[in-house]
């Protein structure tokens, strides 16, 4: 019998998942994305399912209803929103996997909602970029439904390891490491953008080289900042979850804020609509984010 998955949510993740499950083998992938109804959208979304083969849902309880896995991947602010929209078409049997960048209270609170389906909550926590990896893309999972998605996902030729049978803990290791990786992200913006106002990028560059000798700084420096200039709306949002969660334990969120801060400046000067294609070279990011502010 053919497997039947459902996405709630068909961005980035939705669609390079679902590429890379079914290059490698048949399944039933249907998916409902609140955009399919916004005029705006002028049903490009609907067209980018069709073109991989995926069925489009009516709605978000059309789109679970009968599948063996359901993944929810929205943004951060609409994961209880729509987990709570896919509750009438849940059931026992099925596995519910959370693999939105939210806290570890928020993955808490969604599963006591699923649990009264039947349906086993999972806590995913997708802990590298999804794009290179398709649906092998390395992932952290502990919940109710870990187990039994660890076996599937073995079979599905996907990356998972096992966690905890405790929700949440999946969530709090990549919550906790995006502090230190959207940090980078963000001082290297900082730090690429002033030292581009005296023309010494370079040698920022080189001086970090000879610091930590094993990293390439400047193939790095334009991933991480293209890393922002293509995904820093969602990145600042997951930041804020990051502060609330660091709130909710008495620490003050410092340095999550200031991430926070820094990844929305950039989202909001719109660099990513001033380049031609996607670009990982630090110069044409760098020079783009100057010209988006007017320099």
């Amino acid at each position: 019998m053919t497997m039947a998955l459902a996405f709630i949510g068909f961005g980035e993740a939705g669609q390079t998942i679902s590429r890379g499950l079914l290059g490698e083998r048949p399944l039933r992938i249907r998916t409902y994305d609140i955009l399919f109804d916004d005029p705006r959208n002028e049903g490009r979304l609907r067209r980018a399912a069709a073109a991989l083969g995926v069925e489009a849902a009516r709605d978000h309880a059309d789109a679970v209803r009968g599948a063996n896995l359901v993944f929810l991947a929205v943004t951060a602010s609409s994961s209880l929103e729509a987990a709570t929209a896919c509750l009438p078409g849940l059931g026992a049997g099925q596995l519910f996997l959370d693999i939105n960048s939210v806290s570890p209270q928020r993955k808490i609170e969604t599963a006591a909602r699923v649990a009264p389906t039947g349906a086993q909550y999972t806590d995913v926590a997708v802990m590298a970029p999804v794009a290179p990896y398709l649906h092998k893309v390395p992932c952290l999972v502990g919940g109710p439904g870990a187990q039994a998605f660890h076996a599937a996902a073995q079979t599905l030729g996907m990356k998972t390891e096992f966690v905890s049978d405790e929700v949440g803990q999946a969530s709090a290791i990549k919550m906790f490491r995006s502090i230190m990786i959207k940090g980078l992200e963000a001082l290297m913006i900082e730090s690429m953008l002033g030292a581009s106002e005296y023309g010494v990028e370079s040698r920022v560059l080189a001086s970090l080289r000879e610091t930590f000798p094993s990293i390439d700084w400047e193939k790095l420096s334009g991933y991480l900042i293209e890393r922002v200039v293509s995904h820093g709306k969602r990145r600042a949002a997951e930041m804020r979850e990051v502060a609330e969660t660091l709130e909710s334990i008495d620490l003050e969120p410092i340095m999550a804020r200031a991430i926070a801060a820094r990844q929305q400046w950039l989202a909001d000067l719109g660099v990513k609509d001033r380049l031609e294609r996607k670009t990982e070279s630090r110069d044409a990011l760098v020079s783009a984010i100057r010209g988006a502010l007017g320099r």
